[in-house]
Order: structure tokens, then C-alpha cells, then sequence
């Protein structure tokens, strides 16, 4: 039987869809019998919740109402945290949700017609793409150089007068280097001050860089500036979905008014006001994560494996074409990674033996380096 063809009285989705790339979420590790199975895919850190956070998830009783808007209780204790006004942060749906709040509000198609440009470096994290074009704006990639760092020159480089948003993300995912402050200032004093600079620190805490750019020193400095966050990573809350955008005023007032509703629930609100309040747990849990892909990266290093410097909680193998084979070779250990299909493959410090299950399984693919 022979598919009917789409005709124009069918329903049809914005023609941009079908240029849209998928969006690959890290998979489950495949069962290997007889041994322990890790997902290191999706950069999650591999602990529960702290006690007190799984306690406030709880005693949280107030399902059948709706959550507050403005999430009031959770941009307090940030705004104590970070040293920032509470008016200076907007909450999203993890930090994903927030840019998409963002994006919605500075790019898209104006009423001319003419459509904005967005400047990212390539590879960096896989919605963006996604997140640039349905927002209705023109992506504009920018390769990465070959040490997965971000191509500052270029970038500036492509800056023109429809240029509306550039995302610069530190630590870059999927590759791991992180922007130095020097280079951020240098970069912002080129950038026209009508163009928006996200600086993207989903993996900020995980960084032990000092030359690393501080997110907040660089948003107090620049009124163009919108700093990303997220509970998903350090924080353990990947599954509540919480992240926020930290801005000046005439920008924050703007995003909330297209702001998705109640987008953070109140028993996420709850679970990261808790966090917060026991931060010296979450990054005592982080220093041991750190600790640990110093370990990996030493290991590869010294094994003869190239990677790029990372400062985030994952390591990237730049192996091309090869990149299937060393996926392949993984599963079959029970060890589940991410893919970029002939482009490399992103693996997550995740629980210690994992971590010497991953050591091991490179040692055995040094033919793939």
C-alpha cells in the first residue's frame, strides 16, 4: 500500500522544521551480563539528591496549586548566594528553559521581514541550533579551533547588523576548555553594545581554571551581558528541571514578558532553595568529581590519548570518523557514552568504577587515538 501524499488541506508543521537537527539525549548504558552497567551519556552527576533536598521534595503538599511565577523564594536565596539583586535573575526550565526565554525575546524574525543572526561556536551544545531557528533567527556556526576552544576572532569577525545574540559557552560542550576573563573582556569591548553576549556556565562550578571568566565580575561590567545556570549539573536535579538567567534590568524585564509560566514548579523551587541552603555539601560532592577527571584525563594523557583541556565534569575524545567504533567498543563494556557522530565522543565523570572501566576500555582502543 502506497502512503497517501500530503496535499495542502493536511495540517502542516512551519517549514522549519524540517531543517531542525534532533536533538540526541544520552542513552541508558545497553545490560551486559554479569557486569555493572554506567551511563556517562548525559553529564549527570552520578549522586542522589542531598538528604535535605530529598526531604523539602517530600514534605512539598501543594500539588493541586499552581507554583509562584516568579519563583520568589528561589531568586532570594541566589540573589544572597551570588550577590546579585533578586530583580537580576529570571527562572526557566533548567537552563535550556532560560534560553529559550532569551532567544524568544532578542531574535527572531523582525517585522521586516529580515531574520536575526545568532553567532555560536560549533561544535558547543546540540540545541542550540534547535532553540536558534525555531525562535525564527539564523543560526551562524563558527568552528571551533582544534583545540575545542572557541574561535573568538572569527566570531567577531561575523558580527553584522543583524546580528542580535551571541552565546559563548564556558566550559564549551561538548569539547570541555573554558574562556579566560582576559579573553571575554577583550571580546566584549569589540562586540557593538546592542548585541547580546549569554555567557553559558551550566558546568561553572565544576571549573578550576583561575584564568576562567567570571560570570558575574562580567555581567555587573557589561549591561549587554546575560549569564546561564543550572541546578541539572552540580546540583544533582537534572530531573527537576531548574536553571536561571542572571541580567540587567532592561534585559530581565523583557524576558519575563515572554517568560514561560509557572515553567519552574514548586517542588523543583523547594528542592533548590534546599541546595543552596547546604551548598557546602554539593561542592564538597564536586570536588570529588573534579578530583576524579583529573584523574581520567592524567590517565589519558599519559596513555597517549590528545584531548582538549576540560574544565567541566566530562572528558571529549576527538576520534573523527572513528567514532562509532569507539561507542561500539563501549557498550560492550556496559558503559553507555555520547556519540557525535564523526566528530568525537563525549564521555561524564561519573561513580569511580566507571571511571576505571572507561581508563581501561581507552587503554584497550589506543588504536583509535
Amino acid at each position: 500500500m502506497t502512503e497517501n501524499p500530503v496535499t495542502q488541506d493536511q495540517v502542516q508543521p512551519r517549514s522549519v522544521v524540517a531543517r531542525l537537527p534532533k536533538y540526541a539525549a544520552g542513552k541508558p548504558p545497553a545490560p551486559v551480563e554479569g557486569v555493572q552497567a554506567y551511563k556517562l551519556s548525559s553529564n549527570e552527576i552520578p549522586f542522589g539528591p542531598l538528604e535535605a533536598v530529598h526531604q523539602a521534595v517530600v514534605k512539598q503538599d501543594s500539588l493541586n496549586r499552581y507554583p509562584d511565577p516568579l519563583s520568589t523564594k528561589l531568586r532570594m536565596a541566589l540573589a544572597d548566594y551570588l550577590d546579585v539583586p533578586a530583580e537580576d535573575i529570571v527562572t526557566g526550565a533548567g537552563s535550556l528553559g532560560a534560553l529559550v526565554q532569551i532567544l524568544n525575546t532578542f531574535a527572531g524574525q523582525n517585522e521586516d521581514g529580515i531574520q536575526d543572526e545568532v553567532i555560536y561556536a560549533w561544535r558547543s551544545f546540540e540545541a542550540y541550533p534547535i532553540l536558534v531557528q525555531t525562535a525564527g533567527a539564523l543560526p551562524v556556526e563558527i568552528p571551533l579551533l582544534e583545540d575545542g576552544r572557541h574561535d573568538l576572532e572569527s566570531m567577531i569577525a561575523a558580527v553584522n547588523e543583524n546580528t542580535s545574540v551571541i552565546l559563548l559557552c564556558t566550559p564549551n560542550n561538548p569539547t570541555g576548555p573554558v574562556l579566560t576573563q582576559a579573553e571575554v573582556d577583550d571580546f566584549l569591548a569589540r562586540v557593538p553594545k546592542n548585541v547580546l553576549v549569554v555567557l553559558d556556565e551550566a558546568y561553572t562550578e565544576f571549573v578550576r581554571d583561575e584564568k576562567s571568566v567570571d560570570g558575574i565580575h562580567t555581567y555587573n561590567e557589561n549591561e549587554n551581558v546575560v549569564l546561564l545556570r543550572t541546578f541539572s549539573k552540580a546540583h544533582g536535579l537534572a530531573n527537576l528541571r531548574v536553571g536561571y538567567s542572571v541580567a540587567h534590568p532592561q534585559i530581565t524585564e523583557n524576558i519575563r514578558v515572554v517568560a514561560t509560566p509557572f515553567a519552574v514548579s514548586s517542588v523543583a523551587e523547594d528542592a533548590a532553595v534546599a541546595s543552596l541552603a547546604n551548598i557546602d555539601q554539593v561542592l564538597e560532592r564536586v570536588e570529588g568529581l573534579v578530583a576524579e577527571r583529573e584523574r581520567v584525563a592524567a590517565a589519558l594523557a599519559e596513555m597517549g590519548w590528545k584531548i582538549p583541556s576540560t574544565q567541566a565534569n566530562f572528558v571529549w575524545l576527538p576520534l573523527g570518523e572513528k567514532t562509532g567504533q569507539f561507542v561500539e567498543r563501549a557498550n560492550a563494556v556496559a558503559l553507555s557514552v555520547r556519540g557525535f557522530s564523526n566528530e568525537g565522543v563525549r564521555v561524564s565523570i561519573g561513580e569511580v568504577e566507571a571511571n576505571d572501566r572507561f581508563i581501561e576500555l581507552c587503554k584497550e582502543s589506543l588504536d583509535l587515538a
